[in-house]
């Protein structure tokens, strides 16, 4: 929701930089980054129109800050599905759908994390945030290489695994109109994301 211009006083130096990333991702969730405003950011955060720009110098910088915060995000579903369980094939399963859950729960955040021609890759933060929240994917992994297959590729299956997860997001609105025109159901997409997970455990064990 939009707030009034009268309401920027209330903001003081250190809680602007906030406010406008909550305002920018509130953009990005209802119009695409295709259509995404500067203006329309100061506007919904009740501040002058060069705001932004001062805190964040451009529309990257912006964006970038948006990005980080939607891996942050990311990295602490993805810790709290872990804590959840022993086991490490239910593990990549809750991470399956925590993956999702973030992507549903922060549309806006999730609409440049990988969207090399809008952030900057070159940022410190960045890359730190992006590993970090793909580093806890990578522990699962590593634990279910030292119980079921000690010869694991880890890398290459923590990329199938986010590959994954991230092909699903993009598709599964294709998946339900498929559905819809066959007449048959599907089931959610957190369920299929920890199906899925669960599914790809089979391609991690020993031949």
């Amino acid at each position: 929701m939009a707030r009034p211009p009268s309401d920027s006083g209330r903001y003081h130096h250190g809680d602007l930089p906030d406010v406008l990333r909550e305002s920018a991702a509130d953009v990005l969730a209802e119009r695409g980054a295709a259509n995404f405003s500067l203006r329309e950011v100061a506007r919904r955060a009740g501040v002058s129109h060069a705001a932004p720009a001062h805190h964040y110098r451009s529309v990257e910088g912006l964006l970038t800050a948006v990005a980080i915060e939607g891996f942050d995000h990311l990295r602490a579903a993805m810790v709290a599905a872990a804590e959840a369980s022993t086991d490490p094939v239910d593990r990549l399963a809750r991470q399956g759908r925590a993956y999702v859950e973030v992507a549903i729960a922060h549309p806006g955040h999730c609409a440049v994390l990988f969207r090399d021609d809008l952030v900057d890759r070159d940022d410190p933060a960045y890359t730190h945030a992006g590993l970090g929240s793909f580093g806890e994917l990578v522990t699962t992994i590593e634990l279910i290489r030292d119980e079921l297959n000690p010869d694991l590729d880890v890398g290459a299956f923590a990329r199938l695994c986010w590959s994954t997860m991230q092909g699903l997001l993009a598709l599964y609105g294709t998946m339900q109109h498929i559905a819809a025109d066959t007449g048959t159901s599907i089931e959610s997409i957190e369920s299929t994301a920890e199906r899925f997970s669960t599914m790809l455990v089979a391609g991690m064990l020993p031949r």
